[in-house]
């Protein structure tokens, strides 16, 4: 069953194209799902499966979201999520199951191998957090 009940909602408002945030999730005991649209510009959304003995764990999907086509993701609890913006002034609007607890805040490597995300731009800008994150080894990292 889908989540129906958002009860925060936030913008990112990325200047520079090739903005790449990610890939992020907030850890148990307050798991969130987000429903995400971009709202001006265009963005390629990512998500990836980290649920454990879920068919597709370590799997990923990517998705253009863009101010034309007006689409939305649905992220569920226990994926991950992050994007890299394909135009400047990208605008991406969430809305979260779950308040924000940074000490629940999570994330793994951007480019890290096991995933093989296919980025469409080369050389993104990232932010030193999101560039941190360790690669994932396994069930354990989700606890961390």
């Amino acid at each position: 069953m889908l989540a129906s009940r958002f009860v925060q909602c936030s913008i990112s408002l990325n200047i520079r194209k090739g903005t790449l945030r990610g890939m992020h999730f907030q850890a148990d005991p307050k798991p969130e799902c987000k429903l995400v649209r971009c709202t001006r510009g265009a963005i390629f959304d990512v998500i990836i499966d980290l649920r454990p003995g879920s068919p597709t764990c370590r799997k990923w999907a990517g998705f253009e979201l863009n101010q034309d086509n007006r689409e939305a993701l649905y992220v569920p609890p226990g994926f991950c999520h992050g994007f890299q913006t394909l135009t400047e002034n990208a605008e991406v609007f969430y809305q979260m199951s779950e308040f924000y607890y940074p000490e629940l805040t999570r994330g793994v490597r951007w480019n890290d191998p096991s995933f093989g995300i296919e980025w469409p731009l080369l050389n993104p800008h990232i932010s030193p957090k999101d560039a941190g994150y360790p690669d994932f080894t396994g069930i354990e990292d989700l606890k961390r």
